[in-house]
């Protein structure tokens, strides 16, 4: 009697086992993330015909071939609205510039209340064979920075990232906005319009852009202002205003080949940008494709080559998404010195988070006000952490 009820009670732990054991484990586990890339996407971008553009589409096609995604890239004409869509979750990536680094230190544009520091992660970044740096027309006579002064340049509204950039360039030669006639445009494009048809002197792009091919096939031609690499005092003029550049001497784009070298400063362009919340297992297998798709599209574009896996910047001045960092892991690539690094660069990015919400509390309605004292009062938590602010106050 007793054998037979020990019987009827194995039994039925079985049956509880096999009807319970699968909801036990789906509490016990966090939710699977994705196993396969989404079948659409959208990823905001630069405007159509630069070399950011050019390679989202030319990555959106290898997706499309590869994984059956279909990728959306909408070109946005400054680093505001290639940012907001991302914010506000209308795209899942951004395929942008330095801004991505202003965004997460809550500088320039991004001081003002409705922004704010934005934790921005990287999925991957474009280091390629080309330079960022100020160009001129072959015909202006025009060779050294320093004859910038009294030139008409370029303001890009809504752009801070060329801006800062422009600034940081000219601060090599000692010339400063007042030292130039500052012209002001509403985006890239017109911007790049505007040298080719003489209305201004200078523009900043990367080298291999397209608007910089067509101001090289204008009767006008282009030169590129170099930025010296054994000029020291240039240097600590340029990072103390844009900490994101590194010397680098190009050997591609308008005007420059491998005998014709460009001396000046380059950084990560395009940056595959996310923000920290999203899918771990989405931007693991996005830069999965990117990483094994490379061969599609890596001649599609001048700038394209910057995507392999040997030309990430792992300890640059944004931290990478979890979601890379596990595939990082996954490649063997990432080291302690690697972890550490982009553990710092999240631990400033958390106390930012924090002084801006301690920002938000004060009574201030005057916008101006509200953007100075959020300089002071980000300048003096980072000091206080043992952080670099850069930036103590509006440029």
């Amino acid at each position: 009697m007793e054998s037979s009820n020990l019987l009827r009670v194995i039994k039925h732990l079985r049956v509880s086992l096999v009807l319970y054991l699968p909801l036990l484990f789906a509490l016990a586990c966090p939710a699977q993330e994705p196993l396969k890339l989404p079948r659409t996407m959208a990823w905001s971008a630069y405007n159509l015909g630069t070399t950011g553009y050019n390679q989202a589409v030319a990555i959106a096609k290898m997706l499309k071939d590869r994984h059956g995604v279909t990728l959306r890239v909408i070109p946005a004409k400054n680093d505001v609205s290639r940012l907001l869509p991302l914010r506000v979750n209308r795209v899942h990536f951004s395929a942008n510039g330095v801004s991505t680094y202003l965004a997460q230190e809550g500088v320039f544009q991004f001081s003002a209340r409705k922004w704010g520091p934005i934790p921005v992660r990287m999925v991957l970044m474009s280091v390629g064979f080309s330079n960022q740096g100020v160009a001129v027309t072959a015909s202006s006579g025009i060779t050294h920075i320093e004859q910038l002064k009294g030139k008409r340049v370029p303001w890009v509204h809504g752009a801070p990232a060329l801006n800062i950039s422009t600034q940081a360039v000219m601060a090599c030669g000692g010339v400063t906005w007042s030292d130039v006639e500052r012209i002001d445009f509403p985006g890239y494009g017109s911007m790049w319009n505007a040298i080719v048809d003489g209305q201004i002197d200078a523009a900043y792009a990367t080298t291999v852009s397209g608007p910089a091919r067509k101001l090289e096939a204008s009767p006008r031609g282009i030169r590129w202002l170099p930025m010296p690499h054994d000029d020291e005092q240039c240097w600590q003029r340029i990072l103390a205003i844009a900490p994101y550049f590194t010397r680098h001497m190009a050997t591609r784009g308008a005007a420059i080949d491998d005998d014709h070298p460009y001396e000046g400063g380059t950084y990560p362009y395009p940056i595959l940008t996310a923000l920290d919340r999203q899918n771990k297992g989405l931007v693991r297998l996005l830069a999965k494709a990117i990483v094994e798709g490379y061969d599609d599209y890596k001649t599609a574009d001048p700038g394209s080559i910057g995507w392999d896996i040997n030309r990430q910047q792992f300890q640059w001045v944004v931290p990478f998404h979890d979601g890379s960092v596990e595939y990082f892991e996954q490649l063997g690539i990432w080291t302690a010195a690697r972890a550490s690094h982009n553990q710092r660069l999240i631990k400033r990015q958390d106390l930012l988070s924090s002084a801006w919400q301690e920002m938000l509390l004060k009574d201030i309605d005057d916008d101006e006000v509200f953007s100075e004292q959020w300089y002071g009062l980000r300048a003096s938590r980072l000091k206080q952490a043992g952080f670099d602010p850069i930036w103590d106050k509006p440029l």
